[in-house]
C-alpha cells in the first residue's frame, strides 16, 4: 500500500487516472444509488397505489351486491357473500393475494359467521394499529408490513383494509394482504444492470482518461527525461515534434530553451577553462621574475645599513611586498588546482592540538597574548593532510587578528568519538547580514577589511573552505556586526569518513539571534 501510494505521488499519470476513476466511482455511486431509490420507490407505489384503487372498486361492487341481497332471505344472502369470500380466494390464488375477513369486534349485530382468515396465515401481520385506523375511517386504507407465515415464512408486502356492510349481521373488516417477492426480484435486477452499467462507465472514462493522459502528458515526461539527461551533461537531447498542437508548441520552446542554454553552458565551460588556464600560466609564469626579485631584494636588503635611512626603509618595504605577492601566486595556483580537481590528499597521523600551538606560535609570535587556547590535555590524533590543516588554521587566525580590532581571541579544541572541532572566536567587528553570503567567496573582503593595511587578498577563507571539503570537514562561521564572529572547523579523526557529530556548538552562549553561513 505504501508502495502504491509513492508511486502515485510520483507519477502525474497515475494521480490523474486515480483521481479520474475515483471522481467517476463517486458520480457513478450518486446516481445509481439515486436511480435505484427512484425506481424501487416507483415500482413499489405504483402496485400499491393500483392494487388500491382496484380494491376499492371491488369493495364498491361487492358493497352494492350486498346491499340488493338484503332483499333475499337468510339463504340467498347468504349464498351472495359466499360467492364473494369464493371469488376473492380464488382470485388470490391467481395473484398472490391474501384475504382475511374479521367482524368488527364493538359491533352488537356482528355474529361473526362470515370470519375468514388464511390457513398458515399469522393474524399478527395485521398491526392492531392499523386495524383501529380502518374501524374509524369509511375510505380504504393501506400500509407497508412484513407478511408472516405460521411455517416461519416471511414476506415483504402491503395491507389494504377496508370495511363491508352485510346486511343482517353487521359490519366485517375486510383486509388484502399483497406479497411484493415479483417487485423486489425486478428490483434486484435493475440494481445488478445498475451495477453493471457504472462498472462499464467508470472503465469507459478510465480508458478515456488514460488516452487523454497518453496524449498531454507523455511529451511532459519527454521533457522531463530531456531535463534530466540536461542534468547528466548530456547537452545534445531535445524533444521530438509531430504536431502542430498546443503541445508541440511547447515542445519547440523547450527545444529553442535547451538549444540556449547547451550554448550558454558551452561558452561558460570554455570562458571558466580560459580563466583557469590564465591563472594557472601566469602563475607560473610570474614564479621565473619572482625568485629574481626575491634575489635581489634580498641583496640590498643585507646592505641596508649601508643606505640611507629612506632608502632602508625602502628595502624593508620590498621585501613585505615580495611576501606578499609569493603568498598571493602560492594562492592563485591553489585556486587553480582546485578548479582543475588536481588538489590532493598527503594524509598522516598527528597531533591536532600541537599544529594549533605551533600555528599560533609560527604566525604571530609577537601577538601571542592575544590567544587563549582550550584544549584536552591528552594528544588528540587525526588522519589528514597536515600542511592543508595548516593553512585553513593560519588562514582562520589571520582573519581573527585582522578583524579582532586587538581584542583576545580564544581558541577552542574539542573531540567526539569520529570527529575533532576547532573554533576560534574574536570579538571585532563580525559582518553583518549582507556580508555573510559572501564570507568564503574569492577575492571578496567586507568594506571595512578594504580600509587596513593588512587586508588580505581575499582568497583566505575560500582556500581554507576548499581544503575543508577535501577532507570531508565543514567550516561554519557565526558573525553578529560588532560582537566578534566565531570560526568551527570540524574534521574526521580517520581519513574517508563523514562527519556525524560536532562537538563544538556554533553559536556562542547568550546569543539566539544570529547569522550563520557555511
Amino acid at each position: 500500500m505504501l508502495i502504491s501510494k509513492i508511486k502515485i505521488k510520483q507519477s502525474l499519470s497515475l494521480k490523474v487516472l486515480s483521481s479520474s476513476i475515483a471522481f467517476s466511482i463517486l458520480i457513478s455511486l450518486v446516481i445509481g444509488f439515486t436511480l435505484h431509490n427512484r425506481v424501487a420507490s416507483t415500482i413499489i407505489n405504483e402496485k400499491i397505489a393500483i392494487s388500491k384503487v382496484e380494491t376499492s372498486n371491488a369493495l364498491y361492487l361487492a358493497q352494492g351486491h350486498f346491499d340488493i341481497a338484503r332483499f333475499q332471505n337468510d339463504s340467498g344472502l347468504k349464498k351472495v357473500v359466499t360467492d364473494f369470500i369464493t371469488s376473492s380466494r380464488e382470485d388470490g390464488s391467481l395473484s398472490g393475494r391474501e384475504t382475511v375477513l374479521l367482524p368488527v369486534t364493538n359491533d352488537p349485530r356482528s355474529q361473526n359467521i362470515y370470519q375468514t382468515v388464511p390457513t398458515l396465515l399469522v393474524l399478527d401481520s395485521i398491526p392492531d394499529s392499523f386495524r383501529e385506523q380502518v374501524r374509524n375511517s369509511d375510505a380504504v386504507m393501506d400500509k407497508r408490513t412484513i407478511i408472516r407465515y405460521s411455517d416461519g415464512n416471511e414476506y415483504p408486502g402491503f395491507l389494504i383494509g377496508g370495511k363491508l356492510n352485510i346486511p343482517r349481521t353487521g359490519v366485517y373488516e375486510i383486509y388484502y394482504l399483497f406479497k411484493l417477492n415479483a417487485q423486489y426480484e425486478s428490483i434486484s435486477t435493475i440494481t445488478w444492470i445498475l451495477f453493471l452499467a457504472g462498472f462499464l462507465l467508470v472503465m469507459l472514462i478510465a480508458l478515456s482518461t488514460h488516452f487523454l493522459i497518453r496524449q498531454v502528458v507523455s511529451p511532459v515526461q519527454q521533457a522531463a527525461a530531456v531535463a534530466e539527461k540536461f542534468t547528466k551533461g548530456d547537452f545534445s537531447s531535445r524533444m521530438a515534434v509531430s504536431s502542430q498542437d498546443e503541445i508541440a508548441t511547447l515542445g519547440k520552446s523547450f527545444n529553442e530553451m535547451a538549444a540556449s542554454i547547451q550554448e550558454q553552458i558551452y561558452r561558460l565551460e570554455n570562458l571558466s577553462l580560459l580563466q583557469q588556464r590564465f591563472v594557472s600560466d601566469v602563475s607560473h609564469e610570474l614564479r621565473t621574475p619572482l625568485t629574481t626579485l626575491r634575489m635581489a631584494a634580498e641583496v640590498i636588503y643585507e646592505q641596508k645599513t649601508n643606505f640611507d635611512p629612506n632608502i632602508a626603509r625602502s628595502s624593508e618595504l620590498l621585501i613585505n611586498q615580495i611576501d606578499r605577492f609569493e603568498l598571493l601566486l602560492s594562492d592563485l595556483l591553489e585556486v587553480s588546482r582546485f578548479d582543475a580537481e588536481a588538489a590532493s590528499l598527503g594524509a598522516l597521523d598527528f597531533d591536532i592540538s600541537n599544529l594549533v600551538r605551533k600555528t599560533v606560535d609560527y604566525l604571530h609570535p609577537s601577538k601571542a597574548a592575544l590567544f587563549s587556547i582550550s584544549a584536552p590535555l591528552d594528544p588528540i590524533k587525526i588522519e589528514a593532510d597536515p600542511r592543508r590543516i595548516e593553512r585553513i588554521l593560519r588562514n582562520l587566525l589571520s582573519n581573527a587578528i585582522d578583524h579582532g580590532e586587538g581584542n583576545k581571541i580564544e581558541i577552542e579544541i574539542k573531540e567526539s568519538d569520529n570527529e575533532v572541532a576547532i573554533g576560534v572566536r574574536d570579538f571585532g567587528i563580525g559582518f553583518d547580514e549582507k556580508d555573510a553570503p559572501h564570507l568564503f567567496d574569492r577575492f571578496w573582503r567586507a568594506d571595512p577589511s578594504r580600509a587596513r593595511t593588512s587586508g588580505g587578498t581575499g582568497l583566505g577563507l575560500s582556500i581554507a573552505l576548499e581544503d575543508a571539503k577535501l577532507h570531508q570537514g565543514q567550516l561554519l562561521a557565526w558573525g553578529r556586526p560588532n560582537q566578534g564572529a566565531h570560526f568551527v572547523l570540524t574534521l574526521p579523526k580517520q581519513h574517508g569518513n563523514l562527519i556525524q557529530s560536532f562537538p563544538i556548538n556554533l553559536i556562542p552562549e547568550g546569543f539566539s539571534s544570529t547569522l550563520v553561513v557555511d
